[in-house]
């Protein structure tokens, strides 16, 4: 997938983020416990600090440290990660937070890949 398409997915990802975050403060407090609001909110969390790197990394023309398997592993754990706690929160389904923990991993890995570009790309 190219660059391009690539930002235009994370564009979108940011776009739900906001959206996502302004349902749960907005629309979601009369319908859930505090614990899944709290779940919720974590989502939309991590959704926003993961978007934000990847949006970051692709839009840095002189920066080309980051591999696209990062990219798609962030992207990964948003979905899985954040997707899980907003069904939890939203269905009420609490077997659905055993998808949550591969987003996480989908997050580690994804660090892990830009420690390595980093490790290996970049000079000073």
């Amino acid at each position: 997938m190219s660059r391009k398409n690539l930002l235009v997915i994370t564009s979108v990802f940011g776009a739900l983020a906001v959206i996502i975050g302004a349902f749960g403060a907005h629309g979601l407090q009369k319908y859930v416990s505090i614990k899944e609001l709290k779940a919720f909110e974590t989502g939309v969390r991590y959704h926003f600090y993961h978007v934000l790197i990847a949006f970051v990394y692709l839009t840095q023309n002189r920066i080309k440290i980051i591999s696209t398997r990062a990219i798609y592993f962030l992207l990964s754990g948003i979905l899985l990660f954040s997707g899980s706690l907003y069904l939890i929160a939203i269905t009420h389904i609490t077997k659905l937070g055993i998808i949550t923990p591969f987003g996480g991993v989908c997050f580690i890995i994804a660090w892990t890949l830009i420690a390595m570009s980093v490790k290996n790309d970049y000079s000073e």
